[in-house]
Formats: structure tokens, sequence, C-alpha cells
């Protein structure tokens, strides 16, 4: 079966130590939160049928667990550090880039040839308005290969983000008309609800959600990191699709975590309940974030690492899903709407 992943961190964990050239299993490192052991690989990729992926350029914000930027010169610094890492996994074909419909793969045999990637920056901070300069302007990192933007992670100068609420600024209005002109796909996920309201309403290109679950099935999101209905309801509206994410603080409440594991059929409650809002299956696939700072101690108790992801189609059966709804969650409806939204 193929799979689309929508959200992996693969250059920010080749800037951390990893080799993702090698099997995850072998490669235990020390995370922002507490000891992890990784979860992808590309061996692990290729073994799970998973043949496109949007890979981030992910620019760590200074925070009180982490160093990071404070300003836009280290964002930039950052991104482009990320960037000649993929373009070094271009070279050596472990990766291909996709920019435009030709390059989306059609059908793919299982660990065969390089994984097809859409490059997706997370948080805008490394970007600036066409005004203040031309070499990290919205249509320069679409010259790159850049073809996704998310405005924030946390706050950024252009919205509001995780756990910073706050309406999209007079700058954030100004990137997204430029983010339009050049042609990119926005990404809804860690937008606070007041800048994600405001992304709605402006933007006129496709807004999809590349890793976020539902709000309604979290109880206490005390920092807003999930979509709440209203907002799933207007993305499928609008044709977007939602990446629901593996990580087990995000898919069951807390004090449900502290008596058992996550499990598959906790993936499965969020994706239907997306497709109970849109109506549909035609509105939510895969977003794992499964290298995203957290390793395998916090993924559905099924999973080892990314070469599990087929489980979640043998979830979705017993739960009842046609074959065909669960090919389209497990990487068709990814595929379909690249298919209408990149050049």
């Amino acid at each position: 079966m193929f799979i689309a992943d929508a959200h992996l961190d693969l250059a920010y964990n080749v800037h951390r130590g990893r080799d993702i050239s090698r099997p995850a299993g072998v490669q235990p490192i020390v995370g922002e939160r507490e000891p992890e052991t990784a979860t992808v690989g590309l061996p692990e990729m290729r073994a799970g049928g998973v043949g496109l992926v949007c890979g981030t350029i992910f620019c760590q914000p200074q925070t009180d667990r982490a160093a990071g930027y404070t300003h836009h010169s280290g964002a930039l610094a950052q991104a482009r550090r990320q960037l000649d890492i993929y373009r070094r996994l271009w070279d050596f074909q472990h990766l291909r880039p996709v920019s435009d419909q030709s390059g989306l793969p059609v059908t793919r045999a299982v660990g065969e040839g390089p994984i097809s990637m859409i490059l997706l920056i997370e948080g805008a901070d490394a970007m600036t308005l066409a005004s203040e300069s031309a070499d990290a302007s919205a249509a320069a990192w679409f010259e790159a290969g850049a073809r996704m933007v998310g405005l924030a992670w946390g706050r950024t100068r252009y919205a509001g983000g995780t756990g910073a609420p706050g309406p999209l600024t007079p700058e954030g209005r100004q990137l997204v008309e430029e983010l339009d002109a050049a042609g990119f796909i926005h990404d809804a996920s860690h937008l606070s609800d007041e800048s994600l309201a405001d992304l709605l309403a402006a933007a006129k290109r496709p807004i999809c959600a590349s890793h976020s679950n539902c709000r309604a099935l979290m109880l206490e999101d005390t920092r807003r990191r999930h979509l709440p209905d209203r907002h799933i309801r207007q993305i499928a509206n609008r044709g977007g699709v939602i990446g629901v994410v593996m990580y087990d603080r995000f898919l069951i409440p807390a004090a449900e975590l502290a008596r058992r594991r996550a499990s598959l059929s906790d993936v499965v409650r969020h994706i239907d309940h997306i497709c109970q809002l849109a109506g549909s299956a035609l509105h939510v696939g895969i977003g794992s974030d499964l290298d995203g700072g957290f390793g395998r101690e916090h993924v559905p108790h099924e999973m080892t690492t990314i070469a599990d992801l087929p489980r979640l189609a043998d979830a979705l059966a017993s739960a009842g899903y046609a074959d065909d709804d669960i090919r389209r969650i497990m990487g068709g409806n990814w595929l379909d709407f690249f298919g209408r939204w990149l050049p």
C-alpha cells in the first residue's frame, strides 16, 4: 500500500546528529524532553511503503527548554543549513524533490528508489517580505524548491502559534499575500486560533494542516495545539487535508495517558472525528511527525518505527473502513491534494 506522510523533520534531525540513511533503531539520541530512540530512517520508510513525504525546514526558536534563534538572521541561518542537508540527500538520491505535479509518484514498489519529498517550511521567521529582502522572500524560497509554508510554530513576527495566542500581524497579512502570489500551499498546523481564522479569511491559495489532531478529543488543550471542530470543517470545506499526528500526548488526554499507552485505535478516533465533521474520508491523512522530538517510547504501542505505519490500515479496517477509504487515508488524499495544487 502506498503511504504519504505530510510531516517529517528529516533535515532537522540530520542536523542534530542522525544519519537517516541508516536504520533508526541503532540511533538513540538525547531529545529535548528526555532520551529518545529514533523511529525514522530511510530503510524503515522504504520498508513501510512510504512513497511521499513533506520534509520540513524547522528552525528552532529560543525557548525555556532549548537554545535557538532570537532574530530573523538566526532563523535564516538554520533554514539554509537544513536546505543544504536536503540538497545533499537529493544529490545522493536518498530523496527526490517534488516541485510540481509531474514529480508526484504514481506507483512505487516498496523498497525501491528515492522517496519523493515536498519541501515544507515550518515557522516563517526565516522568510522576509519582498520589500525587505529579495534573498529570503516568498519568491526566493519558492525558487529554492519550497512549496508549503506554516507561518508559526510558537509565536513569530507573522502570527500567533502554539501557546502564543494572537491574530496575524500586519506583516503576516502581507506575507500571506506574497505566499499566495508565489504559489505556496498554506499549512495551518501550529497556528493560534486567531491567526488560523485570519488565514482562512485572507488566503486565496489552498490550506491544509500537515500535522494536527482534534481538540475535541484532547479535553485540556491549554496551549491550543490541536484543531477545533470549526476549523476542521473550514479546512475540509476548502478542499484541504489534515494529517493526524502519532505522538501519544496528542492522541489521548494526560489523565488517560497516565493509565495506559496510546494505541492505533486512538489514531483511528482522531481520523474518524475528522471524517464525521467533513462528511467523508476525503480530508484526512497521515502527518505522523514521528521524528519530531519524541522517540518510540511515545508512539502507539503497536508501532516501533515508521515501518509499522501499514498497521494503521489494519486498524482502520478493523474499525469498519472500506478499502478505498483506507487507501485514501493512507496516502491517496495527500496525492490528490498535491496533484490539484502543486504547479
